[in-house]
């Protein structure tokens, strides 16, 4: 099992054989398969820290998620600029249309605070993903 998620994200009962599911689900889709941070997007990860990355994905996620019908809904994440946008386009996080098909967060109304948590935990075993595989040896900035 993968250790993406920090003992912080336990309570939220996101289980790693959870994670791990989404993720295997995730890799038979070449349009989600094809995200790789930027060499903007990594420098931009690697300067703030994920900690400040994640703070600003729990904001991206309240002002254009949260409601139970968001402003522009499936237009609202931009698809590079910031590492937290490029992660909801892999994870399938990115509009509520989305986390209906591959999360199975139902639309139509605002999303708890346990659905959120798994949302940003999602993003950060994504992210960590990205950040190890940027460490190995070898490894292209952006691949």
């Amino acid at each position: 099992m993968h250790r993406c998620i920090e003992e912080l994200w336990r309570p939220a009962r996101l289980r790693m054989h959870d994670i791990d599911a989404i993720f295997a689900r995730l890799s038979t889709s070449p349009f989600r398969a094809r995200f790789r941070l930027g060499p903007r997007e990594r420098d931009y990860l690697a300067k703030k820290g994920l900690p400040v990355v994640l703070a600003h994905a729990r904001d991206f996620i309240a002002t254009r998620l949260v409601a139970a019908e968001p402003t522009n809904d499936g237009k609202q994440t931009p698809f590079r600029g910031h590492p937290v946008f490029v992660a909801q386009h892999a994870t399938a996080t990115c509009c509520r249309g989305c986390l209906a098909k591959w999360h199975g967060i139902a639309r139509g109304r605002p999303l708890s605070e346990r659905e959120v948590a798994h949302i940003i935990a999602v993003l950060e075993c994504w992210l960590r993903r990205q950040m190890a595989s940027a460490a190995e040896p070898g490894a292209k900035s952006g691949s």
